[in-house]
């Protein structure tokens, strides 16, 4: 008798999954690239070689202009992981994916929805008070942070926060049975 395939991530949550993945790690490089050309965090609007600053990064500066790809980079990768979340998010509305019986404990859940609901748009909002074509339509966007420099510094420490919850989420995947983890996120086969 044929066991019943019964898919454990729906295609959407499949799908968007994977997208998500390979730009994020798209962000994160070039997140690093741009970081490098001034690894020094500041609050307000100013911040240069010429004001004290929140914090020293204890990162080289590398002033060489390489962060002209990582700039490119990390936009593209950024309108990835903004359309596909909005695919992702509005989909998992439709169907009740957040409501319904996700296959995690309570502090996975929160966990989740903190990245999903409150990390991930933290990080678009202070990236949109980081361009001055955004800002200059919608003000707000950055005068709520008091200043570009500290919508930086508030982006670096949320990045930081996704990077950490990435270590967890992997090393979670991985004391889960990596194999059939990634078969599962792959594939729908259930575990």
């Amino acid at each position: 008798m044929a066991a019943l395939h019964i898919p454990r991530h729906p295609v959407v949550v499949r799908f968007t999954h994977w997208v998500n993945a390979f730009s994020f790690v798209g962000l994160l490089i070039s997140g690093v690239a741009i970081l490098l050309a001034h690894p020094r965090l500041y609050w307000g609007e100013v911040g240069n070689l010429n004001t004290p600053s929140l914090l020293d990064l204890p990162l080289p500066f590398m002033l060489t202009g390489q962060s002209g790809w990582g700039r490119y980079l990390h936009f593209l990768s950024a309108w990835f992981c903004i359309l596909n979340g909005i695919v992702y998010v509005v989909s998992g509305l439709l169907v009740g994916h957040f409501t319904g019986a996700l296959p995690y404990n309570t502090l996975q859940r929160r966990t989740y929805f903190t990245v999903i609901f409150f990390l991930f748009p933290l990080m678009i909002w202070t990236g949109f008070a980081m361009s001055p074509a955004i800002t200059s339509v919608f003000p707000g966007l950055v005068t709520v942070f008091g200043g570009t420099q500290s919508a930086r510094t508030i982006h670096f420490f949320a990045g930081a926060a996704l990077v950490t919850f990435l270590i967890g989420h992997v090393t979670m995947v991985s004391l889960a049975g990596f194999r059939d983890q990634i078969r599962a996120m792959i594939t729908a086969r259930p575990l």
